[in-house]
C-alpha cells in the first residue's frame, strides 16, 4: 500500500490526554481549537503560518492578557481526528499519510485554505502528489474511494470522486490486476528441466474486480458501474458484477431454488425498504441485451422483486427481460406461486407467464413490428428464421407443460385457458399431444364443462398433429366431444391409407425395378432386390396387421354410438 512519511520530530511533544491534545513542548498554548467534545490546546503561530482561514480566525488575537483564543471548527471534513494529522503536519510531527487518510486531508487542506502561499510544500500539494501514487494501484484507489464516504460532500466539490471513479474504471476496462494476481500464485523458484513456470501463459478473468466493488456503496458502485460501462465493457461482465452486488445485499437470491431452504450465504441484510430500493436500482442497470443473465435467474429476480414489492416499473422490466429469452427457461422456473390473497385465485400466477409469452412473441414478430425496443438480441439477422422458429417451437412446447401442470386447478377458469393456449400459433406446435394432455387433463378437474364449452377447448389442438398414440387414445376418450372422436378417426384412416398406398406403389413398380437391375447383371445388385423383397413382404404383412386394428376400432366405436342412442331413447 502507498504511504508517505511527513514530519521529523517524535511523538512525544503531541499527546492525547482524555479528549483533549496538548502540545507539551515549547510554551503554554494560547489557541484552542474544539471540534466535537475534542479539545485541542496549541499556538497560534504554526496554525497560521499553513492556515488561511485560521489566519482569519486567529490571526489578529492577541495573549497578552493571558487569555486562551477559542476557535470553533465542528464542520471540518474528517472531524477531529482528521485535525489530529492537520494540526502533526503543522508542527512537523511525524505522521503517515496513507490511501486511507488522503481523501480527507486533502478535503480538509482545502477547507483551511492550506495553499502554497502559507509555506512551501503546504498540505493541498503534498496530498495531491501523493494522489498519483495512489491512483496508480487497484487497491489503493479502492481504499481511496471507499474513504470518500466519510467527507463525501467535500470530496464530490473537489472531484476526488470522480477521479478515484475513473481510475477504477479504466483499470477495470484493461484487465489491470488480472495478470498480477494470476502470476502471484505461480512459484517462480520452481524450474523443470531448464524451463521455468512463469513462462506458461497466465489465464485472465474479466471478474477479478467484481468483489472489490461489492464492498462500495449504492451511489458509489452505480457510478462505477456507468463509468466501466462507458468505457465498453463487456455486457456479460457488467452484469456479473451486478449479479453478485445483489446476492451480497438481497439475502433472498441466496436461498435455494424455490425459497424453501433456510441457508444464506454470507450477505448484509438491509431493511426491506432498503432492499427494494437497492434492488430496482441495480435492475435499471441491467445491460440492455439478451441472454447477459441466465433465464433461471432472471426469474428468480423476478419472484424476489414480488416478495420486495417493487415498484410496476421494475417488475415489468423484469418480465420484458424473462419474455425476450423464455425459449431457455424450463417448466420449474415459470410455475410461480400466485401472491394474491384472493381465495379464488390459482395456485400459480397464470397472467404473469401469459404477459412473458406476449414479450417472447413481440421479440419474434417481423422487424417492422418492434414491441420491445429495451432489449436487444444479438445476432438477429435475415437469415435467423430457422432458430426464430426453434424458439417459437420451445416456448410452444413450454405453454403446453405449463397448462397441463395447471389444467387440474378447479380455479383455472375456461377463457384464461384458452387464451394461454392460443397465445403461440399453430404452426409452433409440430406435434399436437402437449396440447391434447392439457385439455384432457382439463376436462378431468371440471366435469361441468357444457358439450360446446368442450369443443370450444378443441379447437386449440390440431387433431391432423396428433401422434399415432395420441390418435388412438383421442378415439377412445370419453371425455372428448363425438364430433371430435370422429374426426381423429378420419384423419387417422386418411394417414393409414395414405400410408398403404406408397407400400403398393413400390409393391407395384418392383417388378420394373427387376428388370432393370437384371440387365446390368451385377450380383451384388441381385442380393440387394433380395433384400428390397423381404422389406416389401414385411410392410405387406404391418399393412394388414393396421387394417385389422383399423376394423376394431370402429366396430368398437360403432357399438359405444349404438349403446349411447338406446341410453337416450330409454331416458
Amino acid at each position: 500500500m502507498a504511504s508517505m512519511q511527513l514530519g521529523t520530530k517524535t511523538h512525544a511533544s503531541f499527546q492525547l490526554d482524555g479528549h483533549t491534545w496538548q502540545c507539551t513542548s515549547g510554551l503554554p498554548g494560547d489557541v484552542t481549537i474544539e471540534i466535537g467534545e475534542t479539545s485541542f490546546h496549541l499556538h497560534k503561530f504554526p496554525l497560521i503560518s499553513r492556515s488561511g482561514l485560521l489566519t482569519r480566525l486567529i490571526g489578529d488575537f492577541s495573549n497578552e492578557d493571558e487569555h486562551v483564543c477559542i476557535v470553533h471548527l465542528d464542520e471540518i471534513p474528517g472531524g477531529s481526528k482528521t485535525f489530529e494529522l492537520i494540526a502533526r503536519f503543522c508542527y512537523d510531527i511525524k505522521m503517515e499519510l496513507t490511501a486511507h487518510n488522503v481523501i480527507s486531508l486533502r478535503c480538509a487542506a482545502d477547507w483551511l485554505e492550506m495553499t502554497d502561499d502559507f509555506g512551501g510544500e503546504n498540505l493541498i500539494t503534498v496530498t495531491e502528489n501523493f494522489l498519483i501514487d495512489v491512483f496508480a494501484t487497484w487497491a489503493d484507489t479502492m481504499k481511496a474511494l471507499e474513504s470518500c464516504e466519510e467527507v463525501l460532500h467535500d470530496a464530490e466539490q473537489l472531484f476526488l470522486v470522480s477521479r478515484c471513479i475513473t481510475s477504477l474504471a479504466k483499470k477495470a476496462c484493461t484487465g489491470f490486476n488480472a495478470a498480477v494476481n494470476n502470476s502471484e500464485k505461480v512459484p517462480t523458484s520452481t524450474v523443470w528441466n531448464g524451463i521455468s513456470p512463469t513462462n506458461k501463459p497466465v489465464t485472465t478473468y474479466d471478474d477479478w474486480w467484481h468483489k472489490d466493488v461489492s464492498f462500495l456503496g449504492l451511489h458509489l458502485y452505480k457510478r462505477v458501474i456507468q463509468a466501466v460501462a462507458s468505457r465498453g465493457m463487456k455486457p456479460e461482465t457488467i452484469a456479473g458484477s451486478l449479479v453478485d452486488y445483489l446476492k451480497r445485499y438481497i439475502p433472498l437470491l441466496n436461498r435455494e431454488v424455490g425459497f424453501n431452504d433456510g441457508s444464506y450465504y454470507k450477505t448484509v441484510s438491509p431493511s426491506e425498504a432498503d432492499q427494494r430500493n437497492l434492488f430496482e436500482d441495480i435492475v435499471e442497470l441491467f445491460p440492455d441485451r439478451k441472454g447477459v443473465i441466465d433465464t433461471a435467474f432472471l426469474i428468480r429476480l423476478l419472484r424476489t422483486g414480488m416478495i420486495l414489492h417493487v415498484s410496476p416499473s421494475c417488475q415489468e422490466n423484469l418480465e420484458k427481460r424473462v419474455g425476450a429469452q423464455l425459449d431457455s427457461a424450463v417448466l420449474e422456473d415459470v410455475l410461480i406461486p400466485n401472491q394474491g390473497f384472493n381465495t379464488v385465485e390459482t395456485l400459480y400466477d397464470i397472467d404473469l407467464f401469459q404477459r412473458m409469452i406476449e414479450y417472447f412473441m413481440c421479440m419474434h414478430q417481423p422487424p417492422s413490428a418492434v414491441c420491445s425496443p429495451c432489449i436487444v438480441e444479438d445476432g438477429l439477422d435475415e437469415g435467423s428464421g430457422a432458430q426464430s422458429l426453434e424458439a417459437m417451437t420451445s416456448v410452444a412446447n413450454l405453454v403446453d407443460m405449463f397448462l397441463a401442470d395447471v389444467a387440474a386447478d378447479v380455479n383455472l377458469k375456461l377463457p384464461k385457458f384458452q387464451s394461454l393456449a392460443a397465445a403461440v400459433p399453430d404452426y409452433a406446435r409440430q406435434v399436437s399431444d402437449g396440447i391434447y394432455r392439457a385439455i384432457d387433463i382439463y376436462f378431468k378437474a371440471h366435469p361441468w364443462l357444457a358439450d360446446f364449452e368442450r369443443e370450444q377447448m378443441c379447437r386449440l389442438m390440431n387433431v391432423q398433429k396428433l401422434s399415432q398414440e395420441a390418435s388412438t387414445h383421442a378415439a377412445r376418450n370419453e371425455r372428448l366431444p363425438m364430433r371430435v372422436i370422429v374426426q381423429v378417426i378420419f384423419f387417422e384412416q386418411l394417414r393409414i391409407r395414405t400410408s398403404i398406398a406408397g407400400w403398393f406403389y413400390v409393391s407395384e413398380n418392383e417388378d420394373e425395378v427387376v428388370g432393370s437391375l437384371e440387365q446390368v447383371g451385377d450380383g451384388n445388385e441381385r442380393a440387394g432386390m433380395g433384400e428390397m423383397r423381404e422389406r416389401v413382404l414385411e410392410l405387406e404383412r404391418d399393412c394388414e396387421t393396421i387394417k385389422f386394428e383399423i376394423r376394431k376400432l370402429v366396430k368398437n366405436k360403432i357399438s359405444w354410438n349404438f349403446l349411447c342412442k338406446r341410453k337416450s331413447k330409454k331416458i
